[in-house]
């Protein structure tokens, strides 16, 4: 039970790195954080070559390392889905983030509600997992009927648990999304 619980915790944890990623109209530097630079060969995350500050409430700033990064970082970011033009004033990117427009809003409340049910769906399928092993277990001989009752009715409960929390998390995003 205990494997099946932690991967059911990994999938809300996947969940909430992914919404830190979905940005709310203000400057959050983890919208960076799938980004990846050629930096010597190697696909290097922004944060690996550069030194990213939050100037203000719609403004981000990426200032490399080595200078000749700039044109480089520059074409990543434009690259991205990001829908964010930078500009570059020779020593950093700068991204100026707009106000979300309503549609934009909704567009990524839906996004949001998508990988929540998508998570959903993942918790399910270890659910299923847990309770086949029980079943297995049953058949061998290792556990009666009523142990195998208890199990799944923990495994039930737990799958209730994460649910209710990726709903949670869901809302809790939805409603950061939605607030002018």
């Amino acid at each position: 039970m205990a494997d099946y619980a932690e991967k059911m915790q990994k999938t809300i944890d996947s969940l909430e790195n992914e919404y830190s990623t979905i940005r709310a109209g203000r400057a959050n530097p983890h919208i960076l954080d799938k980004l990846k630079v050629d930096y010597y060969g190697t696909p290097t995350g922004l944060q690996g070559v550069a030194n990213i500050t939050v100037p203000d409430a719609r403004t981000l700033m990426v200032t490399p390392w080595e200078a000749k990064m700039v044109k480089d970082i520059e074409k990543v970011i434009l690259a991205s889905d990001l829908g964010i033009t930078p500009n570059n004033d020779g020593k950093s990117v700068i991204l100026h983030f707009p106000e979300l427009t309503e549609d934009r809003r909704k567009e990524l409340a839906k996004e949001i509600k998508k990988k929540g049910e998508a998570a959903k769906v993942a918790i399910r399928n270890t659910r299923r997992d847990a309770n086949e092993a029980v079943k297995k277990q049953n058949k061998a001989g290792e556990i009666s009927e009523d142990e195998q009752k208890v199990e799944e009715e923990k495994i039930q409960k737990a799958t209730d648990k994460y649910i209710a929390e990726i709903e949670k998390l869901i809302d809790a995003k939805t409603k950061e999304i939605m607030t002018v």
